[in-house]
């Protein structure tokens, strides 16, 4: 990495009244936000709001509810045909969706640096490009050998999908809408859900001799995941300096709408100071280890439908209550966005309460009959209440970081423990435990305690961070501090910088306050 970018970043923290500092250490929003205070008109800032919806939430919902029914292909495939027709074992099918997320992790903060360092927007068309090839590819294997390798390569692209989202959520918005437009994207996971159980139904009733419905099942959801490669390439932003579908006056506008956030919009410089940072914060690796522990629970991605299958659903019959499974994903994401943007709930506290049904429904698949196959189904259905949190939980993130370098090395860090649980929770669905499921669903029921009291845990130490920050004296260090501009006609002048846009990390900006 660039030597220099860690000496100015040095230099930036000791910046005193009056200093300039140079242009590519700040924030990219600097070079085109006014360096005045003066509050922007409510009206001016709501429509400009309702435009950047119509133009990004669209496109967002669209790729992320295609991503996830790539994912779930895999379980979806389970009863349509692929262990017997890739001559699988149900270990081998487990270790496809562990070395899903094994690839995840090993490329997660690769993807994170590239996302820093290219545009965001055509980044991520390319490896949704790639996405959509591998996933095709899967019809063409035959065994497990060439299913491991085109999941490989899925994993590998999936590092760049989740956190451009959550760099593109932080730069157009402001930390108080995050969470709900998280929401809206993850909620797509349950529509996702609804879409691929009426295609698995259509492909269940195709009558091909050579080719088996899960084949169908992988060509179709491929060639839609191209086509929202083509559209992303063309049409989504990279960054609000350069939205095409904003004005230039909308670009200036667009970012000082978000000053608010004391994170400004990116930086395509690595800093070394802001890396360490990261690694020494300790709410970091509180929120690591809570995206580890949460996402065991996805293993049920895979599973659900073989779950649904051993109540002693018929396969018709699973796939169409699977479609169910979506419609409770879609209710109650959108209630944990809704309840965690509630002032005096906030997102610590929406996230446990999502937890408290989830260990409900975890206990009563333990302890209810076998023959109850209708309370199975529901207690199921209300085990589903556990996804919400990671929702909740991903825009509280972005809400809870700034500095670019350390804002993508925490999502790094996140997401590589995301993986760890991901690739972790297959690993415990083994064939001599069905078809109950008992010791899977009790690890369950632990891992929801443990991320309920690190939700709490996560909350406790922003609380009595902010507290500290409202006792203290008030900081100006960056109150007025310069970058050197040259204008048209070639003469040199220097610009004021707010602070929201000199990329200070959120424990260098003693104004930053934490979201709860």
């Amino acid at each position: 990495m660039d030597s220099r970018s860690d000496h100015s970043s040095r230099e930036k923290q000791e910046v005193v009244q009056n200093a300039t500092v140079s242009g590519v250490d700040v924030d990219v929003a600097a070079h085109i936000a006014d360096g005045d205070d003066v509050p922007m008109d409510a009206q001016v800032a709501l429509r400009l709001r309702r435009k950047i919806d119509r133009h990004l939430l669209p496109l967002m919902c669209i790729l992320y509810l295609m991503t996830f029914a790539d994912k779930t292909t895999l379980g979806q495939s389970a009863v349509l045909g692929i262990i017997p027709g890739a001559n699988l074992s149900k270990n081998q099918f487990n270790w496809l969706g562990t070395i899903f997320y094994l690839s995840f992790l090993v490329f997660e903060y690769p993807q994170n640096l590239a996302l820093q360092r290219y545009p965001v927007g055509k980044w991520m068309s390319i490896n949704i490009f790639i996405w959509a090839i591998a996933l095709m590819a899967h019809a063409a294997c035959k065994d497990f050998g060439g299913l491991f390798v085109v999941r490989f390569i899925m994993g590998s692209c999936e590092g760049a999908i989740t956190p451009g989202f959550m760099i593109v959520t932080s730069m157009f918005y402001t930390r108080e809408e995050q969470t709900k437009r998280v929401g809206y994207w993850f909620l797509m996971n349950g529509t996702a859900i609804i879409v691929l159980g009426f295609i698995s139904f259509g492909v269940l009733h195709a009558q091909t001799s050579n080719f088996m419905p899960w084949q169908w099942l992988m060509i179709i959801t491929g060639l839609l995941t191209l086509i929202c490669a083509v559209l992303f390439w063309f049409f989504f932003p990279d960054s609000p300096t350069t939205a095409k579908f904003l004005t230039p006056e909308e670009r200036v506008l667009a970012v000082q709408r978000i000053k608010v956030n004391q994170a400004g919009v990116e930086n395509k410089r690595w800093k070394k100071d802001q890396f360490i940072e990261t690694l020494l914060d300790p709410k970091t690796w509180v929120m690591a280890l809570f995206a580890a522990v949460a996402n065991i629970v996805n293993s049920l991605t895979n599973q659900r439908q073989l779950i649904i299958n051993q109540f002693g659903f018929t396969p018709i019959q699973t796939t169409l209550l699977g479609c169910v499974d979506g419609v409770v994903d879609i209710v109650i994401v959108w209630g944990g966005v809704t309840l965690a943007s509630v002032r005096w709930v906030g997102r610590g506290y929406a996230g446990m309460v999502m937890y408290i049904p989830a260990t409900i429904g975890s206990i009563l698949l333990i302890t209810l009959p076998s023959h109850d196959k209708v309370g199975l189904l529901f207690s199921y259905w209300i085990s589903i209440f556990s996804i919400t949190p990671f929702a909740i939980f991903l825009g509280w993130v972005g809400t809870s970081t700034a500095g670019h370098t350390k804002r993508i090395t925490t999502n790094a860090i996140v997401l590589i423990f995301y993986a760890i649980g991901n690739a972790a929770g297959p690993l415990m669905w083994e064939a001599k435990y069905q078809p109950r499921n008992r010791v899977p669903w009790l690890i369950l029921t632990a891992c929801f305690v443990v991320s309920a009291l690190l939700l709490l845990a996560l909350r406790t130490m922003l609380a009595m961070e902010n507290a500290k920050r409202e006792k203290e004296a008030v900081d100006d260090r960056f109150d007025n501090v310069y970058i050197s501009q040259i204008q048209p006609d070639g003469k040199a002048v220097e610009k004021r910088v707010d602070r929201a846009f000199l990329d200070l990390t959120d424990r260098q900006n003693k104004q930053f306050r934490y979201l709860l």
